[in-house]
């Protein structure tokens, strides 16, 4: 039985978590998760959304194995982890995860790794580890402080409190909150939206965010040319910039535009 499922269709990538009740992230959601990132990798895929079945996007990861591993095995276990989740983050195509229920431990690392969140009313966030003695073992704590802010990351990881989908807002983790009966559809909406959009100004915009996270302003200021001018060489720009002139001179609204893929 397959713990994940993957479909790419009309531009647009779906990854959906289908190991309920829990969603648990295991060794083998994580062996399909790799499959998955690197087929959508190689594919015309200009967007992704990630989502899952049931009623809780995850609980984290499937703990019920590591009591029989060896320290060796955990870290071969955990990094193996860590590595298709890196992938995912830098898939060079704009990601959006739908969330919903329960988003804790290893579900909110993947989760976190979107570009964006979209979570339904019911969702809860946290960081469960240090009930269990543990860190966050595959990243959470410094991604959630690089949107929300050291202090409100520490509190999640020192308290291990779920914190609704609403307050995620305000941190600036979560980008949009709606009624669960409306998140999957408002979801894949946005997705199938984005995914007419720009693709390769899209990936130049994740570039320059990842120089940004890595090195600050100042290092996505010295990125920022060798990422932004070959588009100008691009069939887009060629496309898009002469449009926007020539509805401008005619006081007209700008056409709609068939944007090329990766």
């Amino acid at each position: 039985m397959t713990h994940l499922a993957y479909d790419i269709a009309d531009g647009l990538a779906t990854v959906t978590l289908r190991n309920p009740p829990q969603n648990r992230i295991s060794a083998q959601m994580s062996d399909e998760l790799a499959e998955a990132v690197d087929a959508i990798g190689k594919s015309k895929a200009r967007a992704l959304l990630l989502r899952a079945d049931g009623p809780d996007f995850s609980f984290g990861g499937d703990i019920v194995p590591w009591p029989t591993m060896t320290n060796r095995e955990l870290r071969a276990h955990f990094e193996h982890a860590m590595s298709v989740f890196n992938q995912f983050e830098r898939l060079p195509i704009p990601t959006i995860a739908a969330v919903q229920g329960h988003c804790f431990g290893g579900g909110l690392e993947l989760a976190i790794r979107a570009d964006m969140i979209f979570a339904g009313e019911s969702a809860r966030f946290g960081h469960p580890e240090q009930s269990l003695g543990i860190v966050t073992l595959l990243g959470g704590v410094y991604r959630v402080a690089e949107r929300a802010g050291r202090a409100r990351a520490a509190e999640m990881a020192f308290t291990s409190e779920p914190i609704p989908a609403r307050k995620m807002q305000q941190y600036g983790v979560v980008n949009r909150v709606f009624s669960d009966d409306a998140l999957a559809a408002e979801s894949l909406a946005f997705a199938q939206k984005i995914a007419r959009w720009p693709t390769l100004a899209h990936a130049a915009h994740k570039a320059l965010l990842r120089a940004w996270a890595l090195g600050g302003v100042r290092a996505a200021d010295e990125a920022l040319f060798d990422i932004a001018m070959p588009l100008f060489e691009t069939d887009d720009v060629k496309k898009g910039i002469p449009s926007a002139v020539n509805a401008l001179a005619a006081g007209k609204p700008r056409p709609a535009l068939p944007w090329s893929g990766r």
